[in-house]
């Protein structure tokens, strides 16, 4: 009778041992690729100055030959928090060209919010754009109160304590956050 013994196997949950060491078997941690966030991994994602929050999305279709043909139309918000803040558009045959180009669009047209030393706004604004009509008006200790495309674009200009109001029947968000900012502009020009 021969008798085994488990001295030659290896204990399990223990490492493999291999020709190349004793970690190199384990899965996907030989030669610094994968791992924990703290290893020798992939760099992390360097953000960008600007937040972006997208408003916006439309899925258009045109009756071609063949079918339909899709494109997207895309409004696109952003900010830094610390009074900047920008509104673009941007149109292409996928979303994700779309986002860039209304991205490109909104730094273009970025404007400087006048605010005070509580980051709310010196005076009461409205304007108009197209069929929307807003208000803008300051009140110290209530924070963003806003609706709609209004609250994103103040809270990425980095304004609180105001209170808004749309006074159009406009349910547009484009137009609603292009007269938001017409009416952050008028606060540098008086």
């Amino acid at each position: 009778m021969t008798e085994t013994t488990n001295m030659e196997q290896p204990k399990q949950g223990a490492p493999r041992e291999d020709a190349r060491g004793p970690r190199s078997a384990v899965r996907g941690r030989a030669n610094g690729r994968g791992g924990r966030p703290g290893g020798r991994g992939r760099a992390p994602r360097e953000r960008g100055e600007f937040d972006q929050v997208t408003i916006a999305a439309r899925r258009v279709a045109r009756v071609m030959a063949g079918g339909r043909r899709f494109n997207f139309s895309i409004a696109v918000v952003i900010g830094d928090r610390k009074g900047r803040v920008g509104v673009g558009l941007g149109k292409g045959a996928d979303t994700a060209l779309a986002i860039e180009k209304a991205t490109r669009d909104a730094k273009k047209h970025l404007i400087t919010v006048a605010r005070t030393k509580t980051n709310s706004i010196p005076h009461t604004v409205s304007a108009k754009y197209a069929s929307s009509v807003v208000e803008v008006r300051p009140s110290p200790g209530r924070g963003v109160v806003a609706g709609s495309a209004m609250r994103t674009v103040l809270e990425l200009a980095g304004v609180s304590d105001v209170v808004t109001k749309i006074l159009s029947r406009s349910k547009d968000k484009l137009t609603i956050a292009r007269a938001t900012v017409a009416a952050l502009e008028q606060l540098r020009s008086r």
